[in-house]
């Protein structure tokens, strides 16, 4: 499911859960330990985050199928600290972390990509976020990482997604290439962070993260906390087993509670 590697003081973690890299509960917890553990390492000055390239997603957030098959709210309540304990050691990573999107990258991809410290992305990357018509929140604010404040609200409410390039006129993007070059691209940058200072690419990664303006991993749990009230309503079971049943959804569309 997730698998990694160090290679001249370059780590290189792959998620690799066919067919589009959902992840289940425990892969969740699964990345958010290997990104801890090789952040950790004094040999790793500098991580890179990609998908196996077989595959036609990077990542495409949770497994929606493993929640709606549990008639409990255990797996909800996994999965979405799953989420934030990955997302936040993304962030945290005592190294610069370089995400390597390509293909599909929606929902909890984006929350990958977003904490990132650069991103370099396949040419045929279409990312963002169908978290509404799922009947969960979250993640608008690894999203607001990457667009422009009223370009993720449009993304938000309609579930649209954006190019690699289009994050790259955004300033988002670092590099876009075809598929093919996409672990060339993020190595040879990487080549060049693991080349400086160790200690000082450290410090330089902590005190970046001292002065971001919106604290991430606050902001993202304030998300989560709607996710929980609109399962309590009930709009979300239904939403997500119409995904999983590929029908319509029986959600009343008549007003709001």
């Amino acid at each position: 499911m997730i698998r990694s590697e160090v290679r001249d003081h370059v780590a290189e973690v792959i998620l690799d859960n066919p067919p589009v890299n959902a992840l289940p509960v425990a892969g969740w917890f699964e990345l958010a330990d290997t990104i801890r553990r090789l952040g950790r390492d004094p040999e790793v000055r500098v991580m890179i985050i990609a998908a196996n390239p077989e595959l036609r997603a990077f990542q495409v957030g949770v497994d929606i199928k493993e929640l709606a098959a549990d008639p409990t709210h255990e797996s909800m309540i996994r999965v979405n600290r799953g989420c934030w304990e990955a997302f936040a050691a993304v962030y945290d990573c005592e190294v610069p972390v370089i995400a390597a999107p390509h293909g599909h990258c929606l929902g909890g991809g984006v929350g990958i990509v977003g904490n990132a410290d650069i991103v370099v992305a396949a040419d045929d990357l279409s990312l963002g976020l169908p978290e509404v018509d799922r009947g969960a929140l979250g993640v608008a604010t690894h999203l607001g990482r990457l667009v422009p404040p009223h370009k993720l609200r449009a993304l938000y409410y309609t579930g649209a997604t954006v190019t690699a390039q289009q994050l790259l006129e955004w300033g988002s993007c670092e590099r876009v290439v075809p598929r093919a070059e996409l672990m060339h691209a993020a190595r040879e940058i990487a080549a060049v962070i693991a080349a400086k200072s160790p200690i000082v690419i450290r410090r330089a990664k902590e005190s970046l993260n001292a002065i971001d303006p919106v604290d991430v991993k606050r902001s993202y749990r304030f998300e989560q906390g709607f996710t929980f009230e609109l399962q309590l309503w009930g709009d979300s079971d239904e939403l997500r087993q119409a995904f999983v049943d590929k029908r319509a959804a029986d959600v009343d569309t008549t007003g709001a509670r």
